[in-house]
């Protein structure tokens, strides 16, 4: 497809429109993308930052030597104030029980707990990360209502002994943020993950205490381990959590988080009621130390910056749920569609013969060559077309050029050739004009930057021998592949185009027949109300109407044709943003074909779906493949991500590499594959996001002109069948 640099007429005079009165619509199509991806990216941060690292049931450093903490420490009792410069360690009395609860909340255990502790008149102090807190606010709310012990167990349960100070002071920054926003409430008490009894402290545990001492924390260990995240039974839970020596005082570890928890839940239903028939009592770590509480409420300002985190994690959560499940969708659709284009590409390339496909069409036909300051190709494109085996007569309009185009055609002295001159109205009127000066009922048309093998326009016009078909594409291949961004389009080219092409021809259900490579019964063209201007893709608005007013539209892949196609982003960026645009304006434009009869309604409810799944649904969502992918490589398994990312890039080589095997194409240059889908295809959804949100805007986007280069000549080597 080519594009007039002009926009078509209104219905009615008037001046015609260009983007400088509308520098702040221009702004919202540039922003909203930049603004959308900047969302994107900041939510994977969020939500990357706030689930890393913590991986639930592991087992404490027991039994280590205390090779650097002071002996009164190591041999003290299970809780350490360090906030002095002597430390302190406390002990429970006789009779007397600290039921402790690491790795929440959790919104299945940690209320099944609660309620048992509630149901006994029991205390117990709950040491929550901020990953967990953020996540189940409301948890941790009826915590605190209940009138339990909340404690410090870091933000994302990382190991405070292999992380600098800085990174511990962060760790417990953010923690006390989300005890904010989520509880009202900051703590002073803390248990170090990964730490057992003050035994096990080695040196630096015994620093890190140290630090956490001058930072105002007191610290929790433990005096028996339940090891309950083991899941060894209810009753052994109970068991281990009862003192070893009748009467005297403990500290219990036990999990209302990290994995199923129900035989945590059944335990204490077991040692609450067990123990308080021993008379033994139970309370809280600050009962432990003197004081009325470790855990206080914080001030406004506090309050409203923890409110602000918990919001952002809970949008991040939340967002990113809804693009795992877009990227299911996208995954699904990608399979799909490959799975669909292969088979039905492998049918097509062996099919039956079209009926009337053994009755030759010889008659003449008349090619149209719309023109806009082509000076530096149209040459080349009539003489491709002047070899033709087929006969034909030539018509360029020269739609108002002024560079001499009319010139250079006529020049030539090819007595094929009528050159047409007019004033400039635009790609539509121009390839109409064309039409009506036809001498023949058969018209190609072509842009002026394509060129012709000598057999094209005779393979073109074969299926016309159907009285039923009103209009055949071609084969568009890309002319000036050097470069990567050629090969990379010399790819989609083939792949996308052709490929898909083939799909819709055995379904029936054809979009567009290019600009660069289409012909047409002049009939057809007139039941479709000729080519119009509404749209800025007039190939396929005309190609819908045609399936609307009745007609076939098939697919000659062996019809091939050579186009110039952007040599570089800027030209390539113009370029797409007018097709997405455009096919989108022609889609609503012809949206009543969803519930009309016959085949006009085949192709609504069958060409219109497919097109707006594959053409504009999937390929805005398929950068969610590349985004968690790099999401994947820096939170989560980079080798696991790796593979699935290969994957996807393999199913996508195989079609692309059956699509070439079928086009008698080189494989070579399908090495650019996987830069083209980091690089090219997030392009490309750059182009279908500005061109959806100037839909939504109601802008109508003006024509604009591509630079030529006029290198776009036959390849050196033809298959055998066009020589």
């Amino acid at each position: 497809m080519r594009r007039r640099p002009v926009r078509p007429p209104p219905a009615a005079p008037g001046p015609r429109r260009t983007r400088a009165p509308l520098p702040s619509r221009h702004r919202f199509r540039v922003v909203v993308p930049l603004v959308l991806l900047a969302f994107v990216v900041s939510v994977l941060l969020v939500e990357g930052y706030t689930t890393r690292g913590f991986s639930g049931d592991q087992e404490g450093r027991a039994g280590k030597p205390a090779t650097g903490a002071p002996r009164e420490v190591a041999d003290g009792g299970p809780v350490v104030d360090t906030t002095h410069d002597h430390p302190r360690t406390y002990r429970a009395p006789a009779k007397t029980v600290v039921l402790t609860f690491d790795d929440g909340p959790d919104p299945v255990w940690t209320p099944r707990i609660r309620a048992v502790l509630d149901r006994h008149g029991t205390p117990g102090t709950f040491f929550v990360t901020g990953q967990q807190a953020v996540r189940h606010p409301g948890v941790l709310r009826d915590l605190i209502r209940s009138g339990h012990e909340i404690g410090v167990h870091t933000f994302s349960h990382r190991d405070l002994a292999t992380l600098s100070a800085r990174e511990t002071d962060r760790e417990l920054a953010l923690t006390q943020l989300a005890l904010a926003g989520a509880g009202g409430v900051n703590s002073s008490l803390l248990r170090m993950p990964y730490s057992s009894t003050t035994a096990a402290l080695d040196g630096p545990s015994w620093s890190v205490a140290r630090h956490l001492g001058e930072k105002g924390y007191v610290l929790a260990f433990v005096d028996q381990d339940t090891r309950d995240w083991r899941r060894p039974g209810a009753r052994a839970i109970a068991d281990a959590a009862t003192p070893d020596v009748p009467g005297r005082g403990t500290v219990v570890l036990l999990h209302d988080s990290g994995g199923d928890r129900s035989q945590t839940v059944r335990a204490l239903d077991i040692l609450i009621p067990r123990l308080q028939a021993q008379g033994y009592r139970f309370t809280t770590i600050a009962d432990l130390v003197g004081a009325d509480g470790l855990t206080s409420p914080v001030d406004t300002g506090t309050l409203w910056k923890g409110r602000v985190f918990v919001t952002a994690v809970t949008v991040s959560d939340t967002a990113v749920s809804v693009v795992g499940v877009l990227l299911l969708v996208v995954g699904t659709l990608v399979l799909a569609r490959c799975a669909l284009m292969l088979v039905l590409a492998h049918h097509h390339a062996h099919r039956r013969p079209h009926p009337g496909a053994g009755r030759p069409v010889t008659r003449p036909v008349s090619v149209v060559v719309p023109a806009y300051n082509e000076r530096l190709c149209i040459a080349t494109t009539l003489r491709s077309l002047a070899v033709s085996d087929h006969p034909v007569e030539i018509i360029v309009v020269d739609d108002g050029s002024g560079d001499g185009t009319a010139d250079v055609a006529e020049s030539l002295g090819l007595p094929q050739i009528t050159v047409l001159r007019r004033p400039n109205g635009g790609k539509a009127s121009a390839l109409d004009a064309g039409v009506r000066r036809a001498s023949h009922d058969l018209v190609v048309m072509l842009d002026a930057d394509t060129v012709f093998a000598p057999s094209t326009v005779h393979r073109l016009v074969q299926p016309f021998a159907d009285p039923a078909v009103g209009a055949t594409a071609g084969n568009a291949k890309v002319g000036n592949r050097r470069g990567l961004l050629g090969r990379w389009q010399h790819i989609e080219y083939v792949m996308g185009f052709n490929l898909d092409r083939r799909t819709y021809d055995l379904l029936r259900c054809m979009p567009t027949v290019p600009g660069a490579v289409g012909a047409f019964r002049v009939t057809a063209l007139r039941d479709a109300g000729m080519m119009s201007g509404d749209t800025l893709a007039e190939d396929t608005d005309i190609t819908m109407a045609l399936h609307r007013a009745g007609w076939e539209v098939r697919y000659t892949e062996d019809a091939l044709a050579w186009t110039e196609a952007p040599a570089s982003l800027r030209q390539l960026w113009r370029q797409r943003y007018r097709w997405s645009y455009g096919t989108m304006q022609a889609a609503w434009k012809h949206r009543h074909a969803l519930v009309e009869r016959g085949h006009a309604g085949h192709f609504g409810r069958l060409g219109l779906p497919l097109l707006a799944v594959f053409q504009i649904l999937t390929p805005l969502l398929a950068p969610l493949i590349d985004l968690l992918t790099v999401y994947g490589l820096v939170f989560g398994n980079p080798l696991l991500t790796m593979l699935a990312w290969t994957g996807v890039l393999a199913v996508q080589t195989v079609c692309a590499a059956y699509a070439f095997r079928l086009d008698g194409e080189s494989l070579r240059p399908l090495w650019t594959l996987p830069l083209q889908q980091i690089v090219y295809r997030q392009l490309m959804y750059l182009v279908l996001v500005q061109a959806c949100l100037t839909a939504v805007n109601g802008y109508r986007l003006p024509w604009q002109r591509l630079k030529r280069s006029g290198d776009v000549v036959l390849p050196p080597r033809l298959p055998a069948r066009e020589r």
